[in-house]
C-alpha cells in the first residue's frame, strides 16, 4: 500500500512539474521533426581502450547548470585524468601542455559547436636542474617561490568562426600535495578563480572527483549479490577540472536566452601530432581523441570495436553510425537486469531514451510529453538544420531549485539531470530508472529503489563558483583490507536507490537511435 501511494505521489509530482513547464513561458508551438536513425557516444572514466592509456586526454564528466547563486549565468564544468591518487608524487598531476581542452556549445541544434572555449596549458619550472620536488617549501600563494612546478593557461573563445584570447597566463590551482606543503589550500583555490570581461569567471585546477557511484557493477552486476553495493568507487580520488561561469546571453542563439533558452554541451580533447588509431604515431594536425556529453554512455552502449572511433566524432555525425544505433533501441542492459534480477525489460524500440539523449525532450519529439530541453524549443532555430545528436542539453530558462532533488527531473526537479547536470545529481540512479522506463511512465521502478546505494558525493560541494569540493590529501590505497574508517564514512554518506549502477551507464544508451519519423507540421 505504501509503495502504491509513493508511486502515485511520484507520478503526480512529475506530471505537475511538466505541466507547469509546458503551460508556462517555456512552452512553444512544436511540430514533428523528421529524424534519421542516429547514434552517439560520450566518455567517462576509462571508457575506451586508447584514451584509457592517455589519462591526461581522458574526459571523465561534464556538468552544465544554471548557477545557483547567480541565476543569470550558466556554470560549465569538465573533468580529466580519472582516479588521481592524492599521494601521486613527486610529479603529481598536470594538464597536458601538448593538448587542447574544449567545452563546446551547440545553440541551434545542428550538432556543430557555435561557441567553443579552449584551454591551452603551459608549464613553468623554477629549478629543473637541482630539484626533483613539486614544491621546495610551504606554498602560501600561486606565486610562491617554493612552488617549483606550476602551470598557466590561455583561454580562447571561438564564436561565429572567429577566435580571440579571453585571458592569458591564468594560474592553475596546483595539485594538493598535502597539509605540510599547502596548509591553506582553500586560499590557493580562491586565487585560481579569475574574472572575465562581461561578468564571467574561469577556473582550472585539481578538485575532488564529483562523480559518485559503485563501479563494481561491472563485475557482472555485483554477481547477482546486491548486498555488495554501497561503496563509492570514486571516494578519495581527485580529478583535474576546468570550470566557467558565463552569462546566459553569451551562450544562447542570437544572444537571446529568453527566446532561445536551450543549449547542448559537450567537452573534447585534441592532441597535436598523434594518429587517432594509434597515439604513438606522429603527425602535425590537431586530432580529437576524446569526447564527453551525457554521462556513462560509451562504456556500456558502444561495442568495443567502435569505442575509439566514437571518441573522434562530432555530434552531427552521430546519426550516421548504425552499428550502435541498433544497440540503443534494443539495449542490452535491461535484458541483463531481467536475466539476473527478474525485473522485466521495457518493450522496444526505446523511443523514450532516444528522446532524452538525441533530440532533447519535447512534446513532438517522443513519448515523454513535455516541452523541456529540445533545441526545437528555441524560437530562432531552423527546424531543417536540427539533427539528432548526443549532447548534454540544458534549458537555461529553468530556474535553480532551492532544494535540489538527486533524482532530478524524475523527482519533479526540472533543473536537474537530464536537463543539464548538476554536481549533486545522482546520474547512476537516474539512469537506471530511465533505462527501465521511468521517464516515460513518470513512476519510479520499486524493484530498483536501492540503486547502487551511493546517493551523495563523499565530500559536500561548495556554495560558490567553481562549486567543486577541494581535492583529497589522504591516500586511497591503504593496503590489504582497506581503510575501514574511510569505508564506514563512505557508507554513512551513501544510501538507497536503484539495483545496479550499470543502469545509469545505459541512460546514455537511451539516446542512441531515433527511428525515421514522418515530417508533419
Amino acid at each position: 500500500m505504501k509503495a502504491t501511494t509513493a508511486r502515485r505521489h511520484s507520478r503526480r509530482v512529475l506530471d505537475h512539474s511538466l505541466l507547469a513547464l509546458g503551460t508556462g513561458t517555456l512552452a512553444v508551438s512544436v511540430s514533428v521533426l523528421s529524424l534519421a536513425p542516429g547514434v552517439s557516444e560520450a566518455s567517462s572514466h576509462r571508457e575506451a581502450p586508447l584514451v584509457a592509456g592517455d589519462p591526461r586526454a581522458d574526459n571523465t564528466d561534464v556538468y552544465a547548470f544554471t548557477s545557483p547563486d547567480k541565476s543569470d549565468s550558466v556554470t560549465l564544468v569538465a573533468n580529466w585524468i580519472p582516479f588521481e591518487e592524492p599521494n601521486g608524487g613527486p610529479n603529481f598531476y598536470a594538464f597536458a601542455d601538448d593538448a587542447r581542452y574544449n567545452i563546446k556549445i551547440d545553440n541551434n541544434g545542428d550538432g556543430v559547436s557555435d561557441v567553443t572555449y579552449t584551454w591551452r596549458f603551459h608549464n613553468q619550472v623554477r629549478d629543473a636542474a637541482n630539484q626533483f620536488l613539486y614544491n621546495t617549501g610551504q606554498v602560501t600563494s600561486l606565486t610562491d617561490p617554493d612552488l617549483n612546478f606550476r602551470q598557466v593557461y590561455d583561454l580562447v573563445l571561438t564564436k561565429n568562426g572567429r577566435s580571440r584570447v579571453l585571458k592569458s597566463n591564468v594560474p592553475v590551482a596546483p595539485s594538493r600535495v598535502g597539509p605540510a606543503s599547502m596548509p591553506n589550500y582553500g586560499a590557493l583555490r580562491n586565487q585560481a578563480v579569475s574574472s572575465l570581461a562581461g561578468g564571467g569567471k574561469t577556473f582550472a585546477g585539481q578538485a575532488d572527483d564529483p562523480f559518485f557511484a559503485d563501479l563494481r557493477v561491472f563485475d557482472l552486476l555485483y554477481g547477482g549479490d546486491l548486498s555488495e553495493r554501497g561503496q563509492d568507487t570514486l571516494a578519495g580520488y581527485n580529478v583535474n577540472s576546468v570550470a566557467l561561469q558565463i552569462p546566459k546571453k553569451e551562450l544562447a542563439l542570437r544572444g537571446n536566452s529568453s527566446r532561445n533558452p536551450v543549449i547542448g554541451v559537450w567537452s573534447t580533447t585534441d592532441r597535436q601530432g598523434v594518429q587517432v588509431a594509434d597515439s604513438r604515431t606522429r603527425h602535425d594536425k590537431w586530432r580529437q581523441v576524446s569526447r564527453l556529453g551525457n554521462p556513462l554512455v560509451n562504456e556500456v552502449v558502444v561495442p568495443l570495436k567502435y569505442k575509439d572511433a566514437f571518441n573522434t566524432l562530432n555530434p552531427d555525425q552521430d546519426r550516421t553510425v548504425k552499428p550502435v544505433v541498433d544497440k540503443v533501441f534494443d539495449p542490452i542492459l535491461p535484458k541483463l537486469i531481467q536475466k539476473v534480477y527478474g525485473v522485466p525489460a521495457p518493450a522496444t524500440p526505446r523511443n523514450d531514451l532516444a528522446e532524452i539523449y538525441l533530440t532533447g525532450i519535447c512534446k513532438a519529439c517522443g513519448p515523454i510529453k513535455a516541452d523541456l530541453n529540445a533545441h526545437r524549443l528555441n524560437r530562432d532555430a531552423s527546424r531543417k538544420q536540427i539533427v539528432p545528436a548526443e549532447e548534454l542539453r540544458l534549458n537555461m530558462a529553468v530556474p535553480p531549485t532551492a532544494d535540489p532533488q538527486r533524482y532530478g527531473v524524475l523527482a519533479g526537479d526540472l533543473a536537474g539531470f537530464p536537463n543539464g547536470r548538476r554536481l549533486t545529481d545522482d546520474a547512476i540512479d537516474i539512469s537506471l530508472q530511465a533505462v527501465e522506463g521511468a521517464a516515460q511512465t513518470g513512476t519510479l521502478v520499486p524493484a530498483l529503489a536501492d540503486g547502487d546505494k551511493v546517493n551523495t558525493n563523499d565530500r559536500p560541494f561548495n556554495t560558490s563558483f567553481p562549486y567543486l569540493a577541494l581535492p583529497h590529501t589522504k591516500s586511497v590505497n591503504s593496503g590489504p583490507g582497506g581503510n575501514q574508517a574511510q569505508q564506514q564514512s563512505s557508507l554513512r554518506t551513501s544510501s538507497a536507490i536503484g539495483a545496479g549502477a550499470l543502469g545509469s551507464l545505459m541512460l546514455g544508451a537511451g539516446g542512441w537511435r531515433l527511428r525515421r519519423r514522418n515530417r508533419t507540421n
